[in-house]
């Protein structure tokens, strides 16, 4: 059912110290959620902690190697745009400013069903600044995931509270 994610060599899961998948079933349709994913003025409303991101480019929303700054994970991060399948998936890699010399990579897999879609999200860190910063919940990102596509559903549906089978 999933296609694979095409992980940059040095990001693949068994080198990552942090990674994590996430999966939700959404009675939305995959262009609905391709939509939000790719404006990035639709990210504060469902994306935790994201308060502003902002295109480098000139783009008007994301494509492939769209590059952009954001605040994820409480951290100012930099990224850029690196698997682009329009309604299909999307991936982006990057960096916190402060750091670096950590990376992530973060991918999402959208797959058409019945009822919506069925939304995978599958990410992996590397460096000491992500380790820090998980050590005193070692699940903390993936928590932020659940809630990440929880809130996502919720705005796609228009049903804020409704749970989501």
């Amino acid at each position: 059912m999933f296609e694979a994610i095409n992980w940059p060599a040095d990001m693949v899961p068994s080198r990552s110290p942090i990674h994590f998948t996430n999966e939700l079933e959404v009675a939305a349709s995959p262009e609905k959620i391709w939509s939000l994913l790719v404006d990035h003025r639709a990210w504060p409303s469902f994306y935790p902690g994201v308060e502003h991101v902002e295109l480098l480019d000139g783009h008007n929303s994301l494509r492939l190697g769209t590059r952009f700054e954001t605040n994820l994970a409480g951290q100012d991060v930099f990224a850029s745009v690196q698997e682009f399948e329009p309604v299909k998936r999307i991936a982006w890699g990057g960096y916190p400013k402060a750091a670096e010399g950590s990376k992530a990579y973060h991918a999402w897999i959208i797959t058409p069903t019945p009822r919506g879609c069925h939304l995978w999200t599958e990410e992996t860190m590397q460096g000491p600044f992500w380790i820090e910063l998980a050590k005193p919940a070692p699940d903390v990102f993936w928590r932020t995931h659940e809630k990440l596509l929880a809130d996502l559903a919720e705005v796609a549906t228009g049903r804020a509270g409704a749970p989501q089978g």
